[in-house]
């Protein structure tokens, strides 16, 4: 029950953090920045799902282990994600782009 809480926890701050940093988009008025900032905001999720895997893979428990830890820790890696995302190329997004803004650009033609 408790693991259940931390992953509604973490999708609401996921979501919460993405609602901040960006408007609702309607799909008829999807322009090229729109699709960055969506597309910026997927690899930041993308890293955070890196980091989780990353310290789940530990060799052993530590003593002093607890759930407000995992917890913090779980808070960090999201943070450490919208950072990375934002600081490093890490060519996620750019990829993203490059695949969906021929799309975008069929769309304001018609």
């Amino acid at each position: 029950m408790d693991n259940s809480i931390s992953k509604l926890s973490e999708a609401t701050i996921l979501v919460s953090k993405v609602s901040d940093d960006q408007k609702r988009l309607n799909l008829n008025d999807t322009d090229t920045k729109d699709l960055k900032n969506v597309a910026e905001q997927f690899e930041a999720i993308f890293l955070h799902q890196m980091l989780k895997q990353a310290r789940k893979s530990k060799l052993a428990e530590g003593i002093f282990n607890s759930e407000a830890q995992d917890t913090f820790y779980n808070l960090l890696d999201i943070e450490y994600s919208q950072v990375l995302s934002k600081k490093n190329n890490f060519g996620i997004a750019e990829a993203l782009v490059k695949q969906f803004d021929p799309h975008l650009q069929t769309k304001k033609v018609k």
